[in-house]
């Protein structure tokens, strides 16, 4: 009698472990092909705008590039980590602080740029005449090197947070947890640190971004602005900064998962950062192409091109 109760509860264990096994592969499956999907279109897009002499001597295609190029290494990052995640991958303190703070870097660049190309808009609206002289080629360039050295500073910071940590006095390097920004935030400097450049970073670019909007708005009602110019740049400033709003909320995406785990079992965590996962990391990196893919004319019929692999029709 005893032997037939262990082996039905036995039995009842395995099947619970096995459905729960399925269970977390079919919902990596079906959070992972978004982000799988939306890696080929940026790729086909970052290729689109390295294909034509237009796109690489234009300051705005030039900006979209290095937002392409962050979104799209920030989304292999982030599904490299999910994979971890979900594999329940235990990885050591070094390896998982690259991995971080490289995932950190990229995903800074995208808010920063997106007020680059706010700012691109705002000239060509407002200044038609002097945008020529004032975005160039080379002035553009050196609005992205400042963006990724300042991303970069933000990095070396939290590195030279990291090193006050004793890690000599760990009995080992290998982690006891998954690989997380959670996990390698160690101590109370780096949570506040990180509060404070998030909020220094959300009021700045957002600020930016809605005097960009209203003083195209302004101008629209001016009689010598071109009003479908104006028309097309509010438009565009008002996706952007739809954008900025999603790329920000992910920088806040520990501390929401760090005040959930308070209340809610690990179980739900795990579902709720799933889930998070898809609308707050893969979606904001996917929106620039589909916004330009779909909307500027000059890219569209080329990533159509490239999209149906060069059928006859787009020749």
């Amino acid at each position: 009698m005893l032997n037939a109760n262990l082996s039905q509860t036995l039995n009842v264990s395995t099947e619970q472990t096995y459905a729960g096994l399925l269970g977390r592969i079919l919902f990596t499956t079906l959070t992972g092909m978004p982000c799988c999907l939306f890696l080929l279109i940026n790729g086909i897009m970052l290729f689109t705008l390295r294909s034509k002499a237009v796109f690489r001597e234009t300051s705005r295609y030039i900006l979209l590039y290095n937002l392409l190029f962050a979104d799209t290494f920030m989304l292999a990052l982030s599904q490299l980590l999910y994979i971890m995640a979900a594999c329940r991958l235990i990885t050591t303190y070094p390896v998982c602080g690259v991995i971080t703070l490289l995932t950190i870097l990229t995903n800074e660049i995208s808010p920063l740029t997106l007020v680059v190309m706010c700012l691109e808009r705002y000239v060509a609206v407002c200044y038609p005449l002097r945008h020529a002289t004032i975005i160039t080629v080379r002035n553009t360039a050196g609005a992205i090197v400042v963006v990724w050295a300042f991303s970069s500073l933000n990095v070396l910071i939290r590195v030279l947070l990291l090193l006050d940590f004793p890690f000599e006095d760990l009995d080992s390097l290998q982690m006891t947890e998954i690989c997380s920004l959670i996990a390698v935030s160690i101590g109370p400097m780096s949570d506040i640190y990180d509060k404070a450049y998030t909020g220094f970073v959300f009021v700045s670019a957002g600020v930016t971004v809605t005097c960009s909007y209203i003083g195209v708005m302004v101008a629209a009602t001016s009689a010598s602005t071109d009003k479908a110019s104006a028309r097309k740049g509010r438009n565009t400033l008002l996706l952007h900064l739809v954008q900025l709003g999603l790329s920000l909320l992910s920088t806040m995406h520990s501390s929401m998962i760090v005040s959930l785990s308070t209340t809610l079992p690990t179980s739900q965590i795990i579902r709720i950062r799933s889930i998070f996962y898809v609308f707050i990391y893969v979606l904001p990196r996917c929106l620039s192409s589909l916004i330009y893919g779909l909307r500027d004319q000059t890219i569209r019929p080329v990533l159509m091109y490239y999209l149906c692999c060069r059928l006859p029709k787009f020749q």
